[in-house]
């Protein structure tokens, strides 16, 4: 979701030792090229190596855990006539576009109650269907497709969870591509994912009768199914650590963003939750950030925690503001110790330093 302008910045980033922890800008709207035409890492970006892991950082995403199979069908445009006992439901599945996209080309609302002799409009495109345990991002990879695009053509909304037999419309230029392909997009994460990305494309998707897993003060075991947000955002924010502003939030210089704050602290300063809230993510996969925390609160807040040198949490676990979550480090591209803070309302980054307390 990176705009194309700021992407030369990526190369930069082992020469520029503050702009190093900035990514480039990210609004939801803006589409990646393919991720089959994403080059393959250079040495220090990406996943990083065995021996440069974050303690406590994840051995696999779980975005990755589930293959997907590709099964995109291409819908032409045409126009259903609605019968006595249809459902929209049933009418996706007879026409292939799947129910929500009716929905939205139609303008239907919930209950989305249907007339016999009504004519809905089905529109063109490729759509695939959901199986079990998909997450947004690994359909979008199996496809060389931008998953911030296809959040946007299908208006996903928080939570972000997919439902089993779902038909996801991806964007124009989509295509299957081979695991030979995919692989190569995996390896190229640090190029084709940014937080946006796992804040929405991360949770695997389940039976519409199913709820997702309760987050755990102290979970037990890795949770590697769909987790519970919370349902509401309340209270305010507070700092996730002291220490002297580094880099302010927005334009740093020509074709160089940052979506955040980045603040001085000596290596293992406690890192504390913004907030209360579950965290959604917690791993060193995305090579510019190292060690990154994601924490939904709830209202579509989110906070992400980067440069981390060790993770004290793990995904699917509840925490209350002021929890230690990690420990500050220089961790992915940076060169000194150092937090990068965001906060993101409904995926668009937001500046931090307004939402948080005088200091």
């Amino acid at each position: 979701m990176g705009d194309q302008s700021h992407r030369p910045f990526l190369l930069l980033l082992l020469s520029a030792p503050l702009a190093a922890c900035i990514p480039a800008a990210s609004p939801p709207q803006t589409a990646r090229p393919p991720v089959a035409a994403a080059p393959a890492p250079a040495p220090g970006y990406g996943v990083l190596p065995p021996d440069e892991r974050v303690t406590g950082g994840d051995a696999a995403p779980v975005w990755a855990l589930q293959p997907v199979a590709s099964n995109a069908r291409q819908i032409a445009a045409s126009t259903y006539i609605v019968r006595p006992g249809d459902t929209l439901r049933a009418i996706g599945e007879m026409t292939g576009a799947g129910s929500e996209a009716l929905a939205l080309e139609n303008d239907l609302v919930p209950p989305y109650t249907l007339v016999p002799g009504q004519r809905l409009r089905v529109p063109a495109g490729l759509y695939h269907r959901v199986a079990a345990g998909e997450t947004g991002i690994g359909i979008a990879r199996a496809y060389g497709a931008d998953w911030g695009e296809v959040v946007t053509i299908n208006a996903l909304a928080e939570p972000y969870i997919l439902r089993i037999g779902q038909r996801l419309r991806l964007p124009a230029g989509a295509r299957p591509l081979t695991p030979q392909q995919v692989d190569v997009a995996a390896r190229a994460a640090a190029f084709t994912l940014d937080i946006d990305d796992i804040a929405t494309g991360s949770q695997p998707a389940l039976a519409e009768n199913r709820a997702p897993a309760a987050a755990s003060a102290a979970p037990r075991t890795p949770v590697t199914t769909a987790i519970e947000a919370p349902a509401h955002f309340s209270g305010r924010f507070h700092w996730p650590l002291a220490g002297q502003v580094i880099a302010r939030f927005g334009p740093l210089a020509p074709g160089k963003i940052n979506d955040g704050i980045n603040i001085a602290a000596p290596a293992g300063t406690p890192i504390r939750a913004t907030a209360d809230g579950v965290v959604s993510y917690a791993g060193d996969q995305i090579g510019v950030y190292g060690g990154l925390i994601l924490i939904s609160h709830g209202g579509g807040w989110v906070s992400a925690y980067g440069h981390a040198q060790q993770l004290d949490v793990q995904r699917g676990q509840s925490v209350k503001a002021g929890d230690v979550i990690g420990r500050a480090g220089a961790s992915g591209q940076v060169q000194t110790p150092q937090l990068h803070f965001q906060l993101r309302k409904d995926r668009v980054p937001v500046d931090p330093i307004r939402q948080l307390p005088p200091r």
